[in-house]
């Protein structure tokens, strides 16, 4: 089950290196995001259905719209705005895009590709440590 972020909570935290590009689609605060080379690299909402949308660059930090303005933060400690397992492996979701699950909620299947976000370091942490495992769960 994808976490339940609240927006307006989620927060970069220290050690944080954020990056400004523009927005391919709706992303909203919280979501994993991935550039799309197809579309001038826009940032669109991640979702582990295929290789490409699973190729997470970052955390967005704000919310932006097709063409808008949006920040996302590719290292260091983020409040996520949601109840975190501490120690737990967060993930890049595979059943709702920008979403963000615990790995053992990560689907098995053709399609069902892993992408580590990183670890909750608190109930409210998560250090940021994006590993793209470009591979299915199995």
């Amino acid at each position: 089950m994808a976490l339940s972020i609240t927006a307006a909570n989620v927060l970069k935290g220290t050690g944080n290196r954020v990056i400004a590009a523009t927005a391919g689609g709706t992303v909203t605060q919280g979501m994993p995001v991935y550039k799309d080379a197809a579309d001038a690299n826009a940032i669109k909402a991640c979702q582990a259905t295929t290789l490409v949308k699973s190729e997470c660059v970052g955390i967005a930090l704000n919310a932006a719209s097709d063409g808008q303005p949006i920040d996302y933060q590719t290292e260091g400690q983020i409040n996520l705005g949601a109840t975190l397992s501490k120690g737990e492996v967060y993930c890049v979701d595979d059943a709702v895009a920008g979403g963000i699950v615990l790995l053992a909620d990560i689907e098995t299947g053709a399609t069902d590709y892993v992408t580590i976000l990183g670890i909750a370091i608190s109930s409210s942490l998560l250090e940021i440590n994006i590993q793209i495992g470009g591979v299915v769960r199995t």
